[in-house]
């Protein structure tokens, strides 16, 4: 099967989800699969290296701005023409728009990792623009994947998208226990571990109100943070609540320095109010780490019973959840036992399965 990836995500983000998610899928394919991938310039990370890959290399200084969708779509479809491709898996919305199938002359699929844009406006600007293509290429796929349950509904409610056109597969993680016991540096302190981004609906500003409560039970505890750095606004509310000396962030580290972190830690904290999937957790489970996480979402779905959910919206009930965990070191022991079997239900190869098979069924139905 002859697969064409548009690599547009490559550009959008450095490294992310979304690429690592395309990378572990195109490089799990069969050796019988064909794989190609459009980019502007050649991925520095989760760059897939099947055997059988296809880097088609399109450069930007070939390509007046004011011409960039039309001349994109002219290539893809040049692509196509000589590669007769079965079908089409774009990495991001761009390229799927109604006014683009002809260019593709195949079958799409196309994966919908979270409803974000829509059901949270506020955290880009400017996105109606946005919006308007990925409804475009959700309503013209000849199969959509969904990353997880609550996503699939929000698709369905948005966007009246019929549910026979969806799949759910879910996502899986690389980061694993066998990477934790390198030599990089860990609070000595005990910590909790924050990562990700830190937007409005990530929750970090309840999880710092929540924190400061928790370090009155136990004065040396550290929060300890994975991400990009503090902005103004979170340097002085850290300082409002004279948490500057429990706080450490180590920026963006490499997979083995995460897991490291992750073992070592009393828990993941993950307060955010949506997510598509939900990484972290799962990471948090694959490292032996316990978690305490919003009952919100994706989240039960990948949590379960494996961790303690909570109300995002209640900065009380994630102060005991914190606190608990401090106090009950037998229970945290049963969570980490719980959700290290837990996070065995999700796998790279279960993933590329699952996805094999929705390729084969657009493509037979041709």
């Amino acid at each position: 099967m002859k697969i064409l990836y548009d690599g547009s995500i490559y550009s959008i983000q450095v490294t992310g989800g979304i690429n690592r998610y395309f990378a572990n899928v195109i490089n799990r394919l069969p050796d019988d699969f064909i794989p190609s991938l459009i980019v502007e310039k050649y991925p520095e990370f989760n760059c897939p290296t099947h055997p059988n890959l296809k880097l088609f290399r399109w450069y930007k200084r070939f390509r007046p701005e004011r011409f960039r969708v039309l001349t994109e779509k002219l290539y893809a479809n040049a692509i196509n023409k000589f590669n007769n491709f079965d079908l089409a898996h774009p990495t991001y919305y761009s390229l799927v728009t109604r006014q683009s199938l002809d260019y593709y002359q195949c079958p799409i699929v196309i994966t919908v990792h979270d409803m974000i844009l829509e059901l949270f406006p506020e955290r880009v600007p400017h996105i109606s623009s946005d919006i308007s293509i990925k409804k475009e290429a959700i309503k013209s796929a000849q199969a959509i994947i969904c990353v997880s349950e609550s996503t699939k509904n929000d698709l369905i409610n948005i966007y009246n998208i019929s549910e026979d056109k969806i799949s759910v597969i879910y996502h899986a993680t690389g980061i694993s226990l066998s990477l934790s016991y390198g030599s990089e540096i860990v609070p000595e302190a005990p910590y909790y571990l924050y990562i990700g981004s830190r937007s409005k609906y990530k929750n970090f500003d309840p999880l710092l109100l929540a924190f400061a409560k928790t370090i009155s039970t136990q004065s040396d505890l550290k929060l300890c943070v994975i991400g990009s750095p503090f902005n103004d606004e979170e340097a002085k509310r850290i300082a409002e609540l004279k948490l500057g000396e429990h706080l450490e962030n180590y920026g963006y580290v490499s997979d083995s320095h995460l897991a490291k972190l992750y073992r070592h830690s009393i828990a993941l904290v993950y307060p955010s109010l949506y997510e598509g999937f939900g990484i972290p957790p799962l990471e948090a489970m694959s490292c032996k780490t316990a978690v305490i996480a919003a009952n919100s979402s994706s989240i039960p779905e990948v949590v379960n019973d494996a961790g303690l959910l909570f109300n995002p919206e209640s900065v009380d009930e994630l102060a005991e959840k914190l606190i608990f965990l401090l106090n009950h070191p037998l229970e945290r022991e049963n969570l980490i036992t719980k959700g290290y079997a837990r996070s065995k239900l999700f796998s790279w190869e279960k993933t590329v399965t699952e996805t094999i098979d929705v390729y084969r069924s657009i493509v037979e139905s041709k």
